[in-house]
């Protein structure tokens, strides 16, 4: 771990900053007493959608049922 005392992030910031960029953590020190992390920011993980067709399919097959979903909704509505 890179290390930064306070002076240096008053005066020489972008240099600090870049090598956070760079993907380094230092270590901020007042009066060689450490006070604070900087890191680079976690990294996004892509989010991946379930297949909702494929669990439909696992589920049913190709099976057509005699009511709809939005039919048995309407009826637990009490719009039928």
């Amino acid at each position: 771990m890179k290390q930064a005392s306070i002076r240096e992030i008053k005066h020489e910031t972008s240099r600090v900053l870049g090598m956070v960029e760079a993907g380094h953590t230092v270590e901020l020190r007042r009066r060689r007493k450490p006070v604070a992390i900087l890191s680079p920011p976690m990294k996004d993980k892509a989010v991946e959608m379930p297949d909702f067709v494929a669990r439909l399919r696992r589920i049913y097959g190709d099976r057509i049922l005699e009511t709809t979903g939005t039919e048995l909704v309407d009826e637990a509505r009490g719009e039928r």
